[in-house]
């Protein structure tokens, strides 16, 4: 109990220390530890003469993102080719990390397989980081005595998979935003501008246009009930995002929705095929027998229309069918994909030929984000000089009609 007591306390708590070197160089740095003195031996060993020790302040720490999970792997891929052993390599990639939820994420890991746990078994521990797919990938390369090969696999998986993400939500992030920023504009002008204007033809004596008059309509539902639009809208936001989020029929709907809209849905499903060749091909390479690996492929895709092609493509194939005609019976591959996987089943090198297909895809998501881009930018100019152009002229109107008859 006491050596488990001291290991928590070595754990959990980090020094920082200021001393002078056998030069008499100023050195600074910090230390994990159990106490002061166990700082001030270490630093004496290493001739270190120290001035001062103290006990850094903890925090929580930002949440552990997807990106700081591909930064360990490829920074204990790259110590493990080295020949750092693995216990070593855990131990600097902790110090070197800049969230403390990560370090002790890391320590905590660290233990267990000092403990004598396997490190596929240490990473199940923390399902919410590290998937099926993650442990099932480090299982392999243990049984296998390629750990090595198969985190830099992965690595390379994890940066590829994000490049996808990331190029998605760039495509998507500048139209949502401009007109997020031109409600905000066009509330403004309705609660602020068009009653000034409003105030200014009241003194003119005369019938005003139609197109003045509706706008005038709308400008006045606004100034009265400004709370209400920007409640409604606010909570039907918050209210849709959180049921996308936690139903299951939602998420089906909208992943259903999102392959049919025109442009986005070409993206979208260019991206789940990007990344379902890309996992299956991860996986079959690492030597995961096909079902297995079918298990994780279908929610790495990220849309639930190819995971429940993926299970039915499992079923079918855990019976004696043929990788390509399970594919091929689901209506959800494009003819491309299924045409190499068939070559890859006939020659043995499927796990190449999806790795192909997969870096076919992942050019074409590139393309595809580029031409939305430049499609977008156009659309949302006219949209948006068709609303405010046409605010401006309804309010120009009753100026000009009173230009003619003076």
């Amino acid at each position: 109990m006491a050596t488990a007591s001291a290991a928590k306390n070595f754990k959990d708590i980090v020094f920082e220390w200021e001393g002078k070197d056998k030069n008499g160089k100023t050195v600074r740095g910090e230390m994990r530890a159990g106490g002061e003195a166990m700082v001030g031996a270490s630093l004496r060993r290493q001739g270190i003469l120290v001035n001062k020790v103290k006990k850094r302040r903890t925090s929580g720490g930002k949440s552990i993102k997807q990106k700081d999970i591909a930064i360990f792997t490829r920074q204990l891929s790259t110590m493990m080719r080295a020949g750092v052993p693995l216990i070593q390599s855990f131990e600097i990639v902790a110090r070197g990390s800049t969230n403390p939820r990560m370090t002790r994420l890391l320590i905590e890991i660290r233990s267990d397989v000092e403990t004598g746990t396997s490190l596929s078994s240490a990473f199940r521990k923390h399902p919410l980081y590290f998937d099926a797919l993650y442990c099932n990938l480090v299982e392999a390369g243990e049984a296998g005595g390629i750990l090595e090969t198969l985190l830099d696999r992965l690595a390379i998986y994890q940066e590829k998979t994000m490049a996808i993400k990331a190029k998605i939500k760039s495509a998507l992030i500048y139209p949502i935003a401009v007109l997020v920023v031109a409600f905000v504009v066009l509330s403004v002008i309705m609660i602020f501008v068009i009653p000034a204007f409003e105030d200014v033809f009241k003194s003119f004596g005369a019938d005003l246009p139609a197109p003045t008059l509706i706008v005038i309509a709308i400008s006045k539902f606004f100034t009265s009930y400004w709370y209400l639009i920007f409640g409604i809208l606010g909570g039907g936001v918050y209210f849709f995002l959180q049921s996308w989020k936690r139903s299951e029929k939602m998420q089906k709907f909208m992943d259903r929705l999102l392959l049919r809209i025109p442009v986005f849905g070409d993206l979208i499903n260019k991206s789940s095929v990007a990344r379902w060749t890309r996992t299956l091909s991860t996986m079959f390479a690492a030597g995961v027998p096909l079902v297995e690996a079918l298990d994780s492929v279908g929610g790495a895709s990220g849309n639930a229309v190819f995971a429940e092609a993926t299970e039915q493509i499992q079923k079918d194939v855990s019976t004696g069918s043929a990788l390509t005609a399970s594919m091929q019976s689901t209506n959800v591959f494009p003819v491309m994909v299924i045409q190499m996987c068939g070559i890859g089943e006939e020659s043995g090198s499927l796990d190449s030929m999806l790795g192909k297909a997969a870096e076919f895809y992942e050019e074409e998501v590139d393309e595809a984000v580029k031409g939305l881009s430049s499609l977008m930018e156009p659309i949302i100019i006219v949209i948006l000089g068709t609303l405010i152009g046409g605010i401006v002229v309804s309010m120009y109107l009753p100026i000009f009609k009173l230009g003619q008859v003076v």
